[in-house]
Formats: C-alpha cells, sequence, structure tokens
C-alpha cells in the first residue's frame, strides 16, 4: 500500500511573479502529520552554522533559505536555465517533510534553484561552493554550465566555481537531483528509507537535505584534514592540499584551557606527527577538545581533536572493548535521527541537540546512529557532549523481494556493480568521519540487510575499513549474518537480551568470546499515547500493534524496562557482556517504543528508576573488571592482533 497522508496543509494562496512572468507559489510550512515544539520556529534562514566545523573557514556564506523548485520526470530535455521554478521551497530540507513547503509524494527528478552574489572581496581566490548532502544524485549548473555531477544521499562534496561565477552581479545555481529510494530495480544505500512505507520503514527523504554555502580559499588550499590524537598524546595528522603537491604546514593546537596555543610544523599530503604533552584525554566524563588552526601557504582552517585511544583487550578474561586503555561499558540508544516535521533534517541544531541532551542526562555515554548519516554538527555536538558514537553505514534496500514468474520470490540483493557503488560509499563514509572523536566503532551491515551471503564480502570490507581508519573498532555485521569478522559478536534479540552469554536466539549467531560481547539491539517495547502524539497517518496507526511489546501504561512501561535492565545487569555480572543498544531514543512513525515519542513533547522513562538501572550497568562492569590485561594496552599490537585473526577466520 503506498502512504496517504492525513492531512496535507494548503500552500498559501499569494504567489510572486518570477523574472519569465510566470508565477511562483510562496513557501509555507506544510501541516505534517504530527508536528513538535520547533515546526514553526524555523522561519526562512535555517541552520545558520557553519556546517563543516573540521575544516572551517571564516570567509563564507550559507546559500540556505527559499529556492525554487519544480518536479519533473527525468534529465532528459533542456535544464530551466533563467526560470524560477514554480514552487518555493526551503533548503536544507526533504521534499516529502512538511518543512519543505511541498511534503511531496514520489519526487524522483527535481529541479531546484537559487541565485547568489559572491563578494568583491573574494576575487582572487578560488570559490568552492559545497553541499553538505543531497539525496540521491546531483547534477550542479552554475551560470549555465555543468560543473559537476555526485552520488550518494549521505555524503558532503565540494566544487570549484571559481572559473564560473561573476563578482560583478548575481550568480544563478540550479541543481537537478535524481533520488529512486527502492524503485524499480535500484539497490543504492537508503537505510530506513522506502516509497513502501510499513511499520519499521518510513517515508523517504529526497532532494537538498544538509546545508549548502560558498566559501573563499586560496589556489592551494586544505581539502581535508584527518587528524588521531591518542591518549599519550601523539597527533597522527594528514593535511590534503588541492594542489596535490607537499608543501609545508603549521598547525597550532591550542590547550584545553584555551590560554595558549603550540606551534608544530610539517608537510601536506603526507602524514606526520607530533606530541603534545601530557594531554587532558577525551571522555564521555571528561570531553575535553583542543582547538587546532591549520595553515597552507596563504590558506587557514580552523578544526579540533581529542585525544583518546579506541581498543579492545583481555580484562578479567573477556574480551573487552577499551577507552584510554581502560574497559568501557557502552550503552546507549539507538538513534534513527527522524523527525516528524523535517524527517532527515532536524528543524534546527537547538532541537537535534535536545535529543543529545536527553541521553546525557539520563546516563547513557553512547548512541548507535542506526543506518544514517547526519550532518557534521551532530557529531561535533557528540565530541562536545562526550556521547560515543557507534556510526553504522546505511544499509542497501533492507527486507524487499523480486516476485518471479514461477511464483517463487528471492530476496534483492546487490548486483557486482552496486556492491561495488556500496564499497565506494563505505570508504566515503569512514574517511569522511574519521576524525571526529566521539566516533568508536564502524557498523558494515545491520541484520543481513542488502548483505551478500555467498564468499562472506564482510570479511574484505572489514579489511578495508580497518586499513582505512586503524583507530576504532569495526562490527561487521550487527545482529546476523555472522560467519566472524570483525571485533564484535553482536547480538539482536527483542525484547529481553542475550549478551555475551551462553544461550542465543536463532536470529543471532552464538556468542563468540574471542571477540566484544554486545547487544546491538534489545528492548524494543512500545506504549501507545494518545492521538496529538502520534504520527496521524492511518497505515501508520494500523501498525502500531507490530511492536515488540505493547505495555498499556506508562508505569508497565517502566516496569518492564527495569526488568529488562536488571537483566542485562546480570549477564555483565555472570558473563561476558561488554555494552548495549536500547531500541530506541524516539518513537518513528508507526513506531511507540521510543524514550520521547515522535514529537518530543512526552519523556517515558521515570528518570530516578532509568538512572539508577544505567549506573547500575556500569557499577557490574566495574565489578567484573581488574587491573590485570592480557592484552591490548598497546594499541599497535591490538590491532595486529585483530588483522591476525581476520585473515586467519
Amino acid at each position: 500500500m503506498r502512504l496517504r497522508t492525513a492531512f496535507f496543509g494548503p500552500l498559501l494562496a499569494t504567489a510572486t511573479l518570477a523574472q519569465n512572468g510566470t508565477k511562483s507559489t510562496k513557501y509555507a510550512v506544510q501541516t505534517p502529520p504530527l508536528t513538535t515544539n520547533w515546526t514553526y520556529t524555523v522561519g526562512t534562514n535555517p541552520w545558520p552554522e557553519y556546517p563543516r566545523p573540521q575544516l572551517a573557514r571564516s570567509d563564507w556564506q550559507s546559500l540556505n533559505g527559499i529556492w525554487t523548485y519544480q518536479n519533473t520526470t527525468s534529465l532528459n530535455g533542456t535544464p530551466p536555465f533563467g526560470q524560477v521554478l514554480p514552487n518555493e521551497v526551503l533548503i536544507p530540507s526533504c521534499l516529502e517533510s512538511g518543512l519543505s513547503g511541498i511534503q511531496g509524494e514520489y519526487t524522483i527528478y527535481s529541479w531546484f534553484r537559487t541565485s547568489f552574489t559572491v563578494p568583491s572581496s573574494w576575487a582572487g581566490r578560488q570559490v568552492l561552493l559545497n553541499f553538505g548532502a543531497v539525496d540521491y544524485e546531483a547534477t550542479v549548473y552554475v551560470n549555465g554550465n555543468n560543473i559537476g555531477f555526485n552520488r550518494g544521499g549521505y555524503f558532503r562534496f565540494e566544487l570549484d566555481a571559481t572559473n564560473y561565477v561573476s563578482f560583478n552581479g548575481t550568480n544563478e545555481l540550479l541543481v537537478f537531483v535524481h533520488d529512486p529510494t527502492d524503485s524499480g530495480d535500484y539497490v543504492i544505500p537508503i537505510g530506513k528509507q522506502t516509497l513502501r512505507q510499513s511499520h519499521i520503514f518510513y517515508r523517504p527523504c529526497s532532494g537538498i537535505w544538509q546545508s549548502v554555502w560558498i566559501e573563499a580559499a586560496a589556489a592551494n588550499h586544505i581539502i581535508q584534514l584527518d587528524v588521531d590524537a591518542n591518549m599519550y598524546g601523539t597527533v597522527n595528522i594528514t593535511v590534503y592540499s588541492s594542489g596535490e603537491s607537499q608543501s609545508p604546514v603549521q598547525i597550532l593546537v591550542g590547550s584545553a584551557n584555551g590560554s595558549s596555543a603550540t606551534a608544530y610544523n610539517g608537510t601536506s599530503d603526507v602524514p606526520f606527527q607530533f606530541t603534545v604533552p601530557s594531554p587532558k584525554l577525551w571522555s564521555p566524563d571528561s570531553p575535553t577538545l583542543y582547538n587546532l588552526t591549520v595553515i597552507l601557504g596563504t590558506d587557514q582552517v580552523t578544526s579540533y581533536t581529542g585525544f583518546r585511544t579506541i581498543s579492545k583487550g583481555v580484562v578479567g578474561g573477556v574480551v573487552r572493548p577499551l577507552l584510554n586503555g581502560e574497559f568501557i561499558f557502552m550503552f546507549g540508544t539507538l538513534d534513527q535521527g527522524f523527525w516528524p516535521d523535517g524527517l532527515y533534517t532536524p528543524p534546527s541544531r537547538d532541537a537535534m541537540v535536545y535529543d543529545l541532551e536527553v541521553l546525557k542526562s539520563l546516563g547513557f555515554n553512547m548512541l548507535r546512529k542506526h543506518i544514517k548519516v547526519e550532518t557534521q554538527l551532530f557529531y561535533q555536538a557528540c565530541d562536545q557532549m562526550g556521547l560515543l558514537v557507534i556510526q553504522d553505514m546505511p544499509s542497501l534496500r533492507p527486507l524487499q523481494d523480486y516476485f518471479l514468474s514461477n511464483c517463487t520470490s528471492e530476496t534483492i540483493l546487490p548486483d557486482p556493480a552496486q556492491q561495488a557503488e556500496f564499497d565506494r560509499q563505505l570508504d566515503i563514509l569512514v574517511n569522511q568521519h574519521k576524525s571526529f572523536p566521539s566516533i568508536v566503532t564502524w557498523i558494515i551491515y545491520n541484520e543481513g540487510w542488502g548483505q551478500v551471503i555467498a564468499g562472506y564480502p564482510e570479511f574484505g570490507l572489514t579489511d578495508r575499513v580497518m586499513q582505512l581508519d586503524p583507530t576504532r573498532l569495526v562490527d561487521s555485521t550487527s545482529g546476523w549474518y555472522d560467519h566472524g569478522a570483525g571485533d564484535y559478536s553482536d547480538n539482536h534479540h527483542y525484547a529481553n537480551p542475550q549478551c555475551g552469554t551462553p544461550f542465543y536466539s536463532i536470529e543471532s549467531s552464538p556468542f563468540d568470546p574471542s571477540r566484544i560481547g554486545f547487544q546491538g539491539e534489545f528492548g524494543g517495547i512500545g506504549q501507545n499515547v494518545s492521538i496529538e502524539h502520534l504520527w496521524n497517518v492511518q497505515q501508520a496507526i494500523n501498525g502500531i500493534n507490530q511492536t515488540y511489546e505493547i505495555d498499556e501504561t506508562i508505569d508497565a512501561w517502566n516496569y518492564r524496562s527495569h526488568a529488562l535492565l536488571t537483566e542485562l545487569k546480570d549477564q555483565t555480572n555472570l558473563f561476558s557482556c561488554s555494552g548495549g543498544v536500547w531500541t530506541q531514543t524516539t518513537d518513528v512513525e508507526g513506531e511507540v517504543n521510543g524514550l520521547l515519542t515522535y514529537d518530543r513533547r512526552v519523556l517515558r522513562p521515570n528518570v530516578t528508576q532509568w538512572k539508577a538501572d544505567i549506573q547500575a550497568l556500569y557499577d557490574a562492569a566495574a565489578s567484573r573488571s581488574n587491573s590485570s590485561m592480557t592484552f591490548g594496552t598497546d594499541y599497535g599490537y591490538d590491532r595486529a592482533y585483530r588483522i591476525r585473526d581476520l585473515f586467519w577466520k
């Protein structure tokens, strides 16, 4: 069944006259099936913050705001140069969302247009056009010139617009977007998005859903920073330049209290390192960050880092995740990052951070970012607040079948070219996010979604991720099908946990004591709420009873939560449990199993009880620990051990 919302609010009748004499319908928030406290506070200047905090420039200009939009059927035909398109649209936003002003369906092919001016003071420098994320394929035109193409709905990209812009007048920016989601034979990374909404799969996000901006840079400028600062004070850094030639680089490292900075010298485009004496370490309890200024010739950017080391080691006879050489019990939520008014795009940074503040206040020290990639400001907030992040790769087209002519079916899986594209985008995920201190683990596959079983390609992908980022752990298969790759033996089970235990269900593999015992998902218990807090779409409401368990009252829900958290504590005391992921941060569409309702207006947990239960998990983990380790305090040795294991499997 295809989604039909309960109510689509009307566009405002007033219109502006386009330059070509046609009318463009004025922007207005469309009434979504559910609002939040932020829905009508967004305005027309959304997300004004600089979007890329780990490579920030001072000379920049946001292009967020009101653009014009036109739905189309394909890229064929002449691009609509010089035209104001029929509808105003808010950028960034998902076209299917109320905040976009469109709230469309099947927005597979789209045109977006805006105009901008370039400050005259930028003359003589490069003008860089940046997109935070466009789902899924973007073809970009400036002043009638095709200046670039990008594929991949979750990742930033940058285009050099210098030769195509005018410094003396208005410039036209036109973007064509193709987002097939799960239509036709497309098998692409989509996470929980679908054109066929059902209980655990949601309304998709098409279009320019993260910030757009221009900035000025030197001819030879910094295009990427890879920074890892470990617990010993060693900073490993690579400064990539647009010139692709080795040039002198200076790094200024601000002290923890911001009172002074120390200069270190290196060379661009090759790794180099230096040591900061006696750094204050980053952890959830003390999320200390150090400011960086990076200078390459006349180009200068600011960034930051945190000193910490992530590894694994044997503690008290059990393989454990280690932060700064000590066992850390990681406990967090399945964080899906959907919003009823914005879908993939939170209404604002304040709204986005609210979810994180709720988690931190309850005592969680981690979240699992579930098959979605967020704006870089999200990871900066986790760095600042001290929330560990387990980062999923967005899944390929999950849990769908082809129906064959012989009345049988087969699971939709990627062909070799689609698998190669998944592999390429996995590389991008790691490379664009590996400098955020809060990220501790990469997850490649969730519950076998899009996972080719023949030949066990997760081994090769695990090796690839370890090569790209030797500073973190890898959870190759969260849930199933687990053939032994990676650092985790990860169990999914609802509602009760089975974490590092000598018992398991047929949906997960037996616990492997040579790897970290982890409860990748559990809980998921639901509690229905009144219609004012529900996603008011009948198809979603009809699916509420598909929730793993429904508790009829808040008291019952908290009672059951206490029982399940106590069970996880017992498994930590008795067996080899090193952490877990509670499903989930918020309700989403037809799921009513969040700590928060989908509108973020109702917090289900009894705060006193939950804080005590979460602290009890940490206490149980501490009681199993001791100061002796078989291996793992030295990260290089631990990494060698892991790669050896990978090839022996």
